[in-house]
C-alpha cells in the first residue's frame, strides 16, 4: 500500500513524498486508518517497524493549528526516546505552519518547560515522571487533550512507571482517544488496556522473529575471558558504529574502561549518568566521534542510530524479548546486520529460550578464527572525528547551515569534507569535525562569530 491510499491531508502527503516515504509498513497500514477514525488502539510491534509514524501522522492530521493549546500527549520511557519521537513528529509536521511540539522530560531544568507550556503548544512528548510533576504543579493543562499515546508501554511498566501512568491518564478527559504501543503484551498491559481504553482495536505485527537480514553469531568463552574476546571481535569486525549491551551498570563501567585503555573509541551509558552527560555521550555516538557505546538495556532504551554496524551481547539478557530489541537496532534500511553474543557455559538455557522465541538459530562461531588477544590493531578502532559543543541551539534560532558556514567560510577556512554530522538541540549544538583539524576548528569558532554572535565552544571529551 502507498501512503496516498490513506486519508491523509495534502501537507502530510507532501512531506512523505519529500522524505521518500512511499510504501506503508504493516503496523502503519493497520494502525493509521483506525487512529484517523478516532478509535482506541493497542499496537504490538518491535522497534524499527515504523510505529512512530503510525501514531504521529494521525496526531498531526487532527491537530487544530489555530488553537495553541495542548491537544495530544505522548508518553515515552526515556528522555532519549522522547527526543527521538519529538524529532520525528517535527519532521513529519514540517509543512504545518506554526506547529509547536514540546519535550517534557526529566534530567533538564523544569523552568524552561513550564515557560514553554505557558506560551502554548499543540503537542507534547514526555516521560511519566516529569509529566506528573508538571501536573502536580498545575502548569500542564490537560482539558483539551484529545489523544494520549503510551509508546513502549511495556518498558514504562518494567521501569516502575505504572502508578505515574495511571495518575496521568486519570487527569485527562474521559473522551480522549487512548493509544498503546508495546513490543510485548504481558498481563500488565492487558490490565492497563481494560482500565483505560474503550473497545480498542488490537493490531499485531509479528515481532518475535528476528529479522532475517541479521547474522547472529555466538562465541563461546569463560566468564573471565569476555573482555579479551570482545576486543578480539572488535579488531576482527572493525565496526564503524556498534553497541555493546551489558546487564549491570558496574559491568558497563568496567567494560568501557577496558576498551578505552586498549585504544578503542568507547563511551558508557548507564543510569547513574547525569542527563547532561548522557546527551553528550549520545551526541558523540550519533556523529561517530565515539565508535562503541557500552550500555544497559534501560539506559539504551530509545537509542535509534542510523547505520549501526553491529550489536554485541557482552551479557545475554535473562529473557528473549530484550535480545530481540537489542539486535533489532542493526540491519536496518536494507543492510545486513550483525549480532554477536559472548556465551558462557551458564548461558546455554538462555540460548535455547532465545532460539525458541525467535525461531532462528544462533550460529556457533569459532574463537580460533579471530586475531589473538594481544595482536595490534586497536589503534584502528579509534575515531577519525572529534565533537565540538556550541552554547546555542534550536531555541536560539541556530541552524546546521549557520555552523557549517562559520566553519567553511572565510573565517573558518575548513573543507566541507572536514565537517561531519551537525546536531541541533534546544540550547546546545554539536558538530563533528575531523580530528586532524579539531584544534583549528575550535580556535576559529571560539574567536569568530556564528550569525554575528560569539558563543562558548568546547571539545566534548
Amino acid at each position: 500500500m502507498d501512503f496516498s491510499a490513506l486519508a491523509l491531508s495534502p501537507p502530510l502527503l507532501q512531506v512523505l513524498a519529500e522524505l521518500k516515504f512511499q510504501t506503508v509498513t504493516p503496523i502503519q497500514a493497520q494502525s493509521i486508518p483506525v487512529l484517523l477514525q478516532g478509535r482506541d488502539l493497542v499496537g504490538q510491534a518491535k522497534t524499527g517497524s515504523g510505529k512512530t509514524a503510525a501514531f504521529a501522522l494521525p496526531l498531526l492530521q487532527k491537530i487544530q493549528l489555530s488553537h495553541r493549546r495542548l491537544q495530544a500527549l505522548v508518553l515515552c520511557p526515556t528522555r532519549e526516546l522522547c527526543a527521538q519521537v519529538a524529532g520525528e513528529i517535527r519532521r513529519l509536521g514540517r509543512r504545518l505552519p506554526g506547529l509547536q511540539v514540546l519535550v517534557l522530560a526529566g534530567g533538564q531544568p523544569v523552568r524552561p518547560q513550564i515557560e514553554a507550556l505557558e506560551r502554548g503548544a499543540h503537542l507534547a512528548v514526555g516521560t511519566p515522571g516529569r509529566v506528573l510533576d508538571l501536573l502536580q504543579r498545575e502548569v500542564l493543562d490537560t482539558r483539551h487533550l484529545s489523544t494520549v499515546v503510551l509508546d513502549e508501554a511495556d518498558r514504562m511498566l518494567d521501569m516502575g512507571f505504572r502508578e505515574d501512568m495511571e495518575r496521568i491518564l486519570g487527569a485527562t478527559p474521559k473522551t480522549r482517544q487512548t493509544v498503546l504501543f508495546s513490543a510485548t503484551f504481558p498481563d500488565s498491559i492487558e490490565a492497563m488496556s481494560r482500565a483505560f481504553q474503550k473497545e480498542p482495536t488490537r493490531v499485531t505485527v509479528e515481532s518475535a522473529d528476528a529479522a532475517p537480514d541479521i547474522q547472529q553469531l555466538a562465541y563461546p568463552c569463560a566468564p573471565e575471558e569476555k573482555t579479551a574476546l570482545l576486543l578480539r571481535l572488535l579488531r576482527h569486525y572493525q565496526p564503524t558504529s556498534a553497541i555493546v549491551f551489558c546487564n549491570l551498570k558496574a559491568t558497563v563501567v568496567d567494560v568501557t574502561r577496558a576498551l578505552n585503555e586498549a585504544g578503542v573509541s568507547a563511551d558508557g551509558l548507564q543510569g547513574d549518568l547525569e542527563q547532561f552527560e548522557r546527551d553528550r555521550v549520545m551526541a558523540k555516538f550519533r556523529n561517530h566521534s565515539t565508535r562503541v557505546l557500552v550500555a544497559t538495556d534501560v539506559a539504551g532504551r530509545g537509542i535509534d542510530v542510523e547505520a549501526l554496524d553491529a550489536v554485541f551481547n557482552f551479557d545475554l539478557p535473562s529473557q528473549p524479548e530484550p535480545y530481540v530489541h537489542r539486535i533489532g537496532r542493526t540491519g536496518r534500511a536494507g543492510r545486513q546486520g550483525l549480532a554477536l553474543s559472548l556465551v558462557t557455559p551458564k548461558d546455554d538455557r538462555k540460548v535455547e529460550e532465545i532460539e525458541h522465541a525467535t525461531k532462528s538459530r544462533l550460529e556457533h562461531a569459532s574463537v580460533e578464527s579471530l586475531p589473538p588477544a594481544d595482536a595490534a590493531g586497536t589503534e584502528s578502532l579509534g575515531s577519525a572525528w572529534e565533537t565540538l559543543c556550541i552554547s546555542a541551539g534550536r531555541k536560539d534560532k541556530m541552524r546546521p547551515g549557520d555552523i557549517l558556514g562559520a566553519l567553511t567560510g572565510e573565517a573558518g577556512g575548513l573543507k566541507a569534507t572536514d565537517i561531519g554530522k551537525i546536531e541541533i538541540q534546544d540550547r546546545l549544538s554539536y558538530v563533528a569535525v575531523a580530528r586532524s583539524v579539531a584544534r583549528v576548528a575550535l580556535q576559529s569558532l571560539s574567536q569568530g562569530r556564528i550569525k554575528g554572535r560569539r558563543h562558548h565552544i568546547e571539545r566534548v571529551r
